[in-house]
């Protein structure tokens, strides 16, 4: 039951109460240029019944799902470490997710860097407002320059593009690599993770996947901004494990990478190098990016910059900063550069007109702040290693017995609720899949051997095949417009306040509960499209409550209703489960602990 009923206020009643205020948000959002909202379902005559599929089974002792930097890694490591490995992706090895755009990875080298591992996790825990969890933190900093120096023999820095040099460990180790699959399914039995299921996105194969771990490496995902390259995550991994009992953290985080819908591909890496270009490395350099200063602007003053030249100071006396100085409440300091006791002026370097006027508080101007870049075109995507599964140790290991995760699939928090460290996304991929798949190696010593009931596997392929098998329905594509009209206005995601939150969600909850159940595909492609939105409507959902929870602002989570930090009540992550119920429950976890298994 949601918060709306529960205080005598039905679904029906509140959509009605709250329609108006939606309104504004659908017809702000570019997406609905482009539909018709009185579109009546569409029947499904299929070509492709799932008759005409051929199921196939595969085994192996640990199973890596995604081949970015973390997969990678993880299949390495847990093939040295003596297990059979298989890797299944939805993309191409290297070329997929977000690991192609990123060009900057952290190394960090005692030998040269001007402060110790120490002072490093001492400064990121202050910039993130010790949302961080520093073992994983103090992890990227001890293990970094060990996956550079190994993606450096392997030929990463060579190229542009990382499928050639990902290739060489894979292939050199006779890793079994599956591409373009769709993975739907977790599977568990017995209280632990047994395996995986899916479907090819090439032939009607459907493919079981029995294996005695897993290592999730699958990404974190968006809701498919225009402008921003994450079409092809969903936070599939995410609600897959979700739906088997795992626990779920970070969802109340939102990134504000910038981006440009003329070249969505350059615009995501204007923050740490253009995409043609080879990736570099980067050392240690705290900063405070990816929060929500640029959607603040947005929001009280209109967009900084709309496909025009490169935004510059405001004058002293210009009528951008006059505006902010009269904004109710005064000029919005986020937390990431504010000081405890005393907050700095506006105009000095540290507050939000730092990022305005294109100094960040290390000087120097922040990357992507000019051209055609707009505030918060990666909707949907949480801050880099922040969203993900909750971890129960410093391996990755989740709630689930025999699950891992690594990169941006686990909640690590490595740099908490702000982005701190250039670099640190393809680093903390590399450090934490190498950790994961040699932990996920060893504890499948440790098992015999592994079972999956036949009525499990018939189970799955009804739940896999169910859109094609719908004679009426609605296209996923429609769906995920829709869920787009209600998520991505900039005062839903980014600027929060409760009354527009409880709104959205009567929304979504809507399309969960109605939509879900009639998504139709007549072709593989529009049955992965179908899996994805129902798995981005449920992260919707997820983040639409763990905002509503967080009553406060912090990083890059801020509350126009609460826009203080409030200590006494949020030193604590948010994580997200099923109940007994299979009700969406919530749960604090205080900052600097492991969360329980149970």
């Amino acid at each position: 039951m949601s918060d709306s009923e529960q205080k005598g206020l039905s679904r029906r009643q509140f959509i009605s109460a709250a329609g108006s205020a939606l309104g504004v948000a659908a017809a702000g959002a570019y997406v609905f240029n482009q539909m018709d909202f009185n579109k009546p379902p569409i029947s499904n005559d299929t070509p492709m019944p799932p008759s005409t599929f051929s199921v196939k089974h595969m085994e192996s002792d640990v199973l890596v799902i995604g081949s970015g930097m973390a997969g990678l890694f993880a299949a390495v490591k847990a093939h040295d470490a003596g297990a059979k490995v298989t890797m299944v992706s939805k993309g191409r090895l290297g070329s997929s997710g977000l690991t192609p755009f990123a060009k900057g990875i952290f190394s960090y080298d005692k030998n040269t860097s001007n402060m110790s591992i120490d002072q490093f996790v001492a400064k990121v825990t202050e910039s993130a407002i010790q949302t961080n969890n520093p073992v994983f933190t103090r992890q990227l900093a001890e293990h970094s320059k060990a996956r550079v120096e190994e993606l450096k023999e392997w030929g990463f820095f060579d190229s542009p593009l990382y499928n050639e040099s990902f290739s060489r460990p894979i292939n050199e180790r006779g890793i079994p690599l599956h591409q373009r699959i769709m993975i739907t399914h977790l599977i568990k039995e017995n209280g632990r993770v047994v395996g995986a299921s899916g479907f090819s996105l090439d032939k009607p194969n459907l493919i079981h996947f029995k294996a005695k771990t897993v290592v999730l490496c699958s990404g974190s995902g968006g809701f498919k901004p225009s402008g921003f390259p994450v079409c092809d995550l969903t936070h599939d991994g995410t609600i897959m494990a979700y739906k088997i009992g795992a626990k779920v953290t970070g969802k109340e985080w939102n990134d504000g990478h910038p981006g440009s819908a003329k070249n969505s591909g350059s615009s995501y890496d204007n923050w740490h190098g253009q995409v043609e270009e080879k990736p570099s490395i980067t050392g240690a350099d705290i900063h405070h990016d990816l929060g929500v200063d640029i959607n603040y602007q947005a929001y009280k003053i209109g967009p900084p910059i709309t496909m025009g030249p490169p935004m510059g100071p405001p004058g002293k006396n210009s009528q951008q900063q006059a505006q902010m100085a009269q904004a109710k409440g005064g000029p919005f300091v986020p937390a990431a550069f504010r000081q405890r006791s005393a907050p700095p002026p506006p105009q000095k370097e540290g507050g939000i007109l730092a990022l305005f006027s294109g100094k960040k508080p290390g000087g120097g101007p922040p990357p992507g702040m000019g051209g055609e870049q707009v505030g918060g075109s990666s909707a949907g995507m949480a801050i880099h290693k922040s969203e993900g599964l909750t971890p129960i140790n410093e391996a990755g290991l989740s709630t689930i017995p025999g699950l891992y995760a690594a990169g941006d699939a686990l909640g690590s928090h490595m740099s908490g609720g702000i982005y701190a460290q250039i670099g640190s996304s393809l680093a903390g991929s590399a450090v934490q899949g190498a950790i994961a798949g040699e932990a996920a190696a060893q504890a499948s010593k440790k098992i015999s051997s592994v079972a999956i009931s036949s009525s499990r596997l018939r189970d799955i392929e009804q739940e896999i095949f169910a859109p094609l098998k719908r004679k009426r329905g609605y296209s996923p594509a429609w769906v995920t417009q829709v869920l787009q009209g209600i998520m991505i206005p900039n005062f839903v995601l980014y600027i929060k306040k409760e009354r527009l939150l409880q709104a959205a969600l009567a929304y979504v909850e809507e399309l969960k509960e109605h939509h879900v159940p009639m998504l139709i595909a007549n072709d593989l492609h529009k049955l992965r499209l179908a899996h994805e939105t129902e798995n981005m409507i449920i992260t919707a959902e997820m983040k639409l409550k763990a905002s509503i929870m967080r009553k406060e602002s912090r990083c890059s989570h801020y509350r126009l209703d609460y826009p203080k930090i409030d200590d006494k009540n949020w030193q604590a992550w948010i994580n997200i489960y099923q109940d007994e119920k299979g009700e969406m429950a919530f749960e604090k976890q205080p900052f600097g602990t492991w969360a329980s298994a149970t």
